[in-house]
Protein backbone atom coordinates (compact mmCIF):
# COMPACT_ATOMS: atom_id res chain seq x y z
CA UNK A 1 0.00 0.00 0.00
CA UNK A 2 1.36 3.38 -0.99
CA UNK A 3 1.95 6.11 1.60
CA UNK A 4 -0.85 8.62 1.10
CA UNK A 5 1.24 11.72 1.85
CA UNK A 6 3.87 10.61 -0.67
CA UNK A 7 1.12 10.07 -3.24
CA UNK A 8 -0.34 13.52 -2.52
CA UNK A 9 3.11 15.07 -2.91
CA UNK A 10 3.62 13.31 -6.25
CA UNK A 11 0.18 14.45 -7.45
CA UNK A 12 0.83 18.08 -6.41
CA UNK A 13 4.21 18.09 -8.18
CA UNK A 14 2.72 16.58 -11.34
CA UNK A 15 -0.08 19.18 -11.30
CA UNK A 16 2.30 22.12 -10.75
CA UNK A 17 5.06 21.07 -13.14
CA UNK A 18 2.77 19.82 -15.91
CA UNK A 19 4.18 16.34 -16.45
CA UNK A 20 5.11 13.13 -14.69
CA UNK A 21 8.66 13.39 -16.06
CA UNK A 22 9.33 16.82 -14.52
CA UNK A 23 7.71 15.79 -11.24
CA UNK A 24 9.87 12.65 -11.20
CA UNK A 25 13.02 14.70 -11.69
CA UNK A 26 12.11 16.98 -8.78
CA UNK A 27 11.17 14.06 -6.50
CA UNK A 28 14.14 11.89 -7.49
CA UNK A 29 11.97 8.96 -8.59
CA UNK A 30 10.87 7.46 -11.89
CA UNK A 31 8.00 8.83 -13.96
CA UNK A 32 6.36 5.43 -13.67
CA UNK A 33 6.39 5.72 -9.88
CA UNK A 34 4.80 9.20 -10.06
CA UNK A 35 2.08 7.70 -12.27
CA UNK A 36 1.53 4.88 -9.74
CA UNK A 37 1.13 7.40 -6.89
CA UNK A 38 -1.48 9.38 -8.86
CA UNK A 39 -3.24 6.16 -9.89
CA UNK A 40 -3.39 5.06 -6.24
CA UNK A 41 -5.13 8.29 -5.29
CA UNK A 42 -7.56 8.00 -8.21
CA UNK A 43 -8.34 4.40 -7.20
CA UNK A 44 -8.96 5.49 -3.60
CA UNK A 45 -11.25 8.33 -4.72
CA UNK A 46 -12.93 6.37 -7.51
CA UNK A 47 -12.48 9.26 -9.96
CA UNK A 48 -9.87 10.81 -12.23
CA UNK A 49 -7.72 13.66 -10.96
CA UNK A 50 -5.83 14.37 -14.19
CA UNK A 51 -6.91 14.31 -17.82
CA UNK A 52 -3.93 13.02 -19.77
CA UNK A 53 -3.23 13.09 -23.51
CA UNK A 54 -0.02 12.45 -25.44
CA UNK A 55 0.71 16.19 -25.49
CA UNK A 56 -0.56 17.62 -22.22
CA UNK A 57 -2.32 17.02 -18.95
CA UNK A 58 -4.88 19.07 -17.06
CA UNK A 59 -6.69 18.85 -13.75
CA UNK A 60 -10.27 17.59 -13.68
CA UNK A 61 -12.80 19.57 -11.65
CA UNK A 62 -12.29 17.13 -8.76
CA UNK A 63 -8.52 17.23 -9.33
CA UNK A 64 -8.46 21.02 -8.98
CA UNK A 65 -10.30 20.95 -5.65
CA UNK A 66 -8.29 17.96 -4.42
CA UNK A 67 -5.04 19.74 -5.39
CA UNK A 68 -5.87 22.70 -3.10
CA UNK A 69 -6.66 20.37 -0.17
CA UNK A 70 -3.46 18.38 -0.77
CA UNK A 71 -1.38 21.57 -0.76
CA UNK A 72 -2.86 22.52 2.61
CA UNK A 73 -2.31 19.03 4.07
CA UNK A 74 1.29 18.87 2.87
CA UNK A 75 2.05 22.34 4.28
CA UNK A 76 0.65 21.31 7.66
CA UNK A 77 2.60 18.02 7.58
CA UNK A 78 5.82 19.90 6.79
CA UNK A 79 5.13 22.32 9.64
CA UNK A 80 4.58 19.39 12.00
CA UNK A 81 7.80 17.71 10.88
CA UNK A 82 9.76 20.92 11.47
CA UNK A 83 8.48 21.41 15.04
CA UNK A 84 11.61 19.87 16.52
CA UNK A 85 13.81 22.34 14.65
CA UNK A 86 11.51 25.24 15.50
CA UNK A 87 11.45 24.37 19.21
CA UNK A 88 15.15 23.69 19.71
CA UNK A 89 16.15 26.53 17.34
CA UNK A 90 19.13 24.62 15.96
CA UNK A 91 19.62 25.46 12.26
CA UNK A 92 20.25 22.33 10.20
CA UNK A 93 19.67 20.96 6.72
CA UNK A 94 20.06 22.32 3.19
CA UNK A 95 18.95 25.84 2.25
CA UNK A 96 18.41 26.47 -1.47
CA UNK A 97 19.13 30.11 -2.40
CA UNK A 98 19.21 32.04 -5.68
CA UNK A 99 20.71 35.48 -6.39
CA UNK A 100 21.84 37.66 -9.33
CA UNK A 101 25.32 36.76 -10.60
CA UNK A 102 27.36 39.88 -9.74
CA UNK A 103 25.67 40.54 -6.39
CA UNK A 104 25.98 36.87 -5.44
CA UNK A 105 29.64 36.62 -6.43
CA UNK A 106 30.95 39.82 -4.87
CA UNK A 107 28.52 41.03 -2.18
CA UNK A 108 26.67 37.97 -0.93
CA UNK A 109 29.45 35.37 -0.79
CA UNK A 110 31.18 36.74 2.35
CA UNK A 111 27.86 36.53 4.21
CA UNK A 112 27.27 32.96 3.00
CA UNK A 113 30.66 31.68 4.13
CA UNK A 114 30.34 33.46 7.50
CA UNK A 115 26.85 31.98 7.96
CA UNK A 116 28.12 28.47 7.24
CA UNK A 117 30.97 28.91 9.74
CA UNK A 118 28.47 29.99 12.41
CA UNK A 119 25.99 27.20 11.58
CA UNK A 120 27.95 23.97 11.03
CA UNK A 121 24.82 21.80 10.52
CA UNK A 122 23.56 23.88 7.58
CA UNK A 123 24.33 23.38 3.87
CA UNK A 124 23.67 26.13 1.30
CA UNK A 125 22.94 25.39 -2.36
CA UNK A 126 23.49 28.82 -3.99
CA UNK A 127 22.47 29.24 -7.62
CA UNK A 128 23.56 32.47 -9.35
CA UNK A 129 21.59 33.59 -12.38
CA UNK A 130 20.31 36.87 -13.84
CA UNK A 131 17.16 35.27 -15.24
CA UNK A 132 13.82 35.41 -13.41
CA UNK A 133 13.52 32.38 -11.12
CA UNK A 134 10.13 30.90 -10.19
CA UNK A 135 10.89 30.02 -6.57
CA UNK A 136 7.95 27.65 -6.10
CA UNK A 137 8.40 25.76 -9.36
CA UNK A 138 12.18 25.47 -9.02
CA UNK A 139 12.21 24.68 -5.31
CA UNK A 140 14.10 27.69 -3.89
CA UNK A 141 13.49 28.80 -0.29
CA UNK A 142 15.21 32.20 -0.58
CA UNK A 143 15.77 34.61 -3.49
CA UNK A 144 17.45 37.99 -3.86
CA UNK A 145 15.81 40.30 -6.42
CA UNK A 146 17.26 43.52 -7.83
CA UNK A 147 14.90 45.94 -9.55
CA UNK A 148 11.14 46.58 -9.33
CA UNK A 149 9.25 43.80 -7.55
CA UNK A 150 6.18 42.26 -9.15
CA UNK A 151 3.19 41.29 -7.04
CA UNK A 152 4.00 38.09 -5.19
CA UNK A 153 2.51 35.77 -2.56
CA UNK A 154 5.98 35.39 -1.06
CA UNK A 155 7.29 37.40 1.89
CA UNK A 156 9.39 40.31 0.55
CA UNK A 157 11.82 42.15 2.84
CA UNK A 158 13.30 45.40 1.47
CA UNK A 159 17.09 45.58 1.55
CA UNK A 160 19.45 48.53 1.14
CA UNK A 161 19.40 49.83 -2.45
CA UNK A 162 21.96 48.38 -4.87
CA UNK A 163 24.24 51.35 -5.57
CA UNK A 164 25.75 51.98 -9.02
CA UNK A 165 28.75 54.10 -10.00
CA UNK A 166 30.13 55.25 -13.36
CA UNK A 167 33.88 55.05 -13.97
CA UNK A 168 36.69 54.68 -16.52
CA UNK A 169 40.41 54.02 -16.61
CA UNK A 170 42.99 56.84 -16.49
CA UNK A 171 44.21 55.73 -19.93
CA UNK A 172 40.73 56.12 -21.46
CA UNK A 173 40.27 59.55 -19.88
CA UNK A 174 43.72 60.70 -21.09
CA UNK A 175 42.77 59.70 -24.64
CA UNK A 176 39.10 60.76 -24.78
CA UNK A 177 38.77 63.39 -22.07
CA UNK A 178 36.76 63.41 -18.82
CA UNK A 179 32.96 63.87 -19.02
CA UNK A 180 31.75 66.65 -16.71
CA UNK A 181 27.98 66.19 -17.15
CA UNK A 182 25.76 63.23 -18.08
CA UNK A 183 25.16 64.84 -21.50
CA UNK A 184 28.90 64.51 -22.24
CA UNK A 185 28.49 60.70 -22.19
CA UNK A 186 26.80 60.87 -25.61
CA UNK A 187 30.27 61.42 -27.10
CA UNK A 188 31.92 58.51 -25.26
CA UNK A 189 32.14 54.73 -25.57
CA UNK A 190 29.74 53.49 -22.86
CA UNK A 191 29.95 49.79 -22.03
CA UNK A 192 26.56 48.09 -21.90
CA UNK A 193 25.40 45.27 -19.60
CA UNK A 194 23.30 42.82 -21.63
CA UNK A 195 20.52 41.33 -19.48
CA UNK A 196 19.25 37.78 -20.00
CA UNK A 197 15.70 38.98 -20.78
CA UNK A 198 16.28 42.30 -22.57
CA UNK A 199 18.90 44.30 -24.47
CA UNK A 200 21.54 46.44 -22.78
CA UNK A 201 20.34 49.77 -21.35
CA UNK A 202 20.73 52.57 -23.90
CA UNK A 203 19.50 55.24 -21.49
CA UNK A 204 21.53 56.05 -18.38
CA UNK A 205 19.98 58.24 -15.67
CA UNK A 206 21.61 60.44 -13.05
CA UNK A 207 20.35 62.70 -10.28
CA UNK A 208 21.76 66.06 -9.24
CA UNK A 209 19.79 66.78 -6.10
CA UNK A 210 16.19 66.23 -7.15
CA UNK A 211 16.87 66.92 -10.83
CA UNK A 212 16.87 63.87 -13.12
CA UNK A 213 19.26 63.84 -16.09
CA UNK A 214 18.75 61.19 -18.77
CA UNK A 215 21.27 60.54 -21.51
CA UNK A 216 21.19 58.25 -24.53
CA UNK A 217 24.43 56.25 -24.66
CA UNK A 218 25.89 54.03 -27.35
CA UNK A 219 28.33 51.17 -27.25
CA UNK A 220 29.81 48.76 -29.74
CA UNK A 221 30.22 46.24 -26.90
CA UNK A 222 27.49 44.64 -24.81
CA UNK A 223 28.36 41.86 -22.36
CA UNK A 224 26.19 39.84 -19.97
CA UNK A 225 28.85 39.56 -17.24
CA UNK A 226 30.16 42.36 -15.00
CA UNK A 227 33.73 41.09 -14.70
CA UNK A 228 34.11 41.09 -18.48
CA UNK A 229 32.76 44.65 -18.67
CA UNK A 230 35.22 45.73 -15.99
CA UNK A 231 38.06 44.10 -17.96
CA UNK A 232 37.11 46.18 -21.00
CA UNK A 233 37.07 49.33 -18.84
CA UNK A 234 40.45 48.45 -17.29
CA UNK A 235 41.78 48.00 -20.82
CA UNK A 236 40.79 51.60 -21.55
CA UNK A 237 38.04 50.75 -24.02
CA UNK A 238 35.17 52.67 -22.46
CA UNK A 239 33.11 53.95 -19.53
CA UNK A 240 31.31 51.43 -17.35
CA UNK A 241 28.24 51.83 -15.11
CA UNK A 242 28.32 49.07 -12.51
CA UNK A 243 27.70 48.00 -8.91
CA UNK A 244 29.67 49.97 -6.33
CA UNK A 245 30.48 46.86 -4.24
CA UNK A 246 31.92 45.11 -7.27
CA UNK A 247 33.97 48.07 -8.53
CA UNK A 248 35.21 49.31 -5.13
CA UNK A 249 38.62 47.47 -5.18
CA UNK A 250 39.68 48.86 -8.57
CA UNK A 251 38.41 52.33 -7.66
CA UNK A 252 40.38 52.20 -4.41
CA UNK A 253 43.66 51.24 -6.11
CA UNK A 254 43.20 53.79 -8.90
CA UNK A 255 42.83 51.35 -11.82
CA UNK A 256 39.46 52.99 -12.49
CA UNK A 257 38.36 56.55 -11.67
CA UNK A 258 34.84 57.45 -10.56
CA UNK A 259 33.24 60.01 -12.88
CA UNK A 260 30.54 62.67 -12.52
CA UNK A 261 31.07 63.23 -8.76
CA UNK A 262 28.31 65.88 -8.68
CA UNK A 263 25.76 63.42 -10.08
CA UNK A 264 24.39 60.20 -8.57
CA UNK A 265 23.42 57.14 -10.55
CA UNK A 266 20.01 55.85 -9.39
CA UNK A 267 20.27 52.93 -7.00
CA UNK A 268 18.25 49.80 -7.79
CA UNK A 269 15.67 48.38 -5.42
CA UNK A 270 16.65 45.10 -3.77
CA UNK A 271 14.47 42.62 -1.87
CA UNK A 272 14.86 39.32 -0.08
CA UNK A 273 12.05 36.88 -0.91
CA UNK A 274 11.15 33.73 0.99
CA UNK A 275 8.17 31.45 1.45
CA UNK A 276 5.40 32.84 3.63
CA UNK A 277 4.77 29.78 5.81
CA UNK A 278 3.46 30.48 9.31
CA UNK A 279 6.32 28.47 10.79
CA UNK A 280 9.81 28.82 9.35
CA UNK A 281 12.64 26.45 10.08
CA UNK A 282 15.54 27.66 12.19
CA UNK A 283 17.92 27.59 9.18
CA UNK A 284 15.65 29.96 7.23
CA UNK A 285 14.99 32.27 10.18
CA UNK A 286 18.69 32.57 10.98
CA UNK A 287 19.60 33.18 7.33
CA UNK A 288 16.97 35.92 6.99
CA UNK A 289 18.26 37.53 10.20
CA UNK A 290 21.84 37.43 8.87
CA UNK A 291 20.81 38.99 5.54
CA UNK A 292 18.80 41.78 7.20
CA UNK A 293 21.73 42.45 9.54
CA UNK A 294 24.15 42.79 6.61
CA UNK A 295 21.99 44.22 3.79
CA UNK A 296 18.97 45.64 5.66
CA UNK A 297 17.36 48.85 4.41
CA UNK A 298 18.45 50.78 7.52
Amino acid sequence: MMDRLSSMNAFVMAAELGSYARAAERLNMSAQMVAKHVAALEHRLGARLLNRTTRRQSLTELGSAYYERCKHILTEAEAADSLAQIMNDTPRGKLKVTAPVTFGSYSLMPLVTAFLRDNPDVEIDLHLTDRFVDMVEEGYEVAFRIGPLATTSLTARPLAPYRLVVCASPAYLAERGTPRTPADLEHHECLGYAYWSRPADREWSFYQGSTLHKVQVASRLQVNESKALMSAALDGFGIVLGPEDFLRPVLKNGELVQLLPDFEAPSRQMHLLYTANRQRTAKLRRFVEAVIGRFGAT
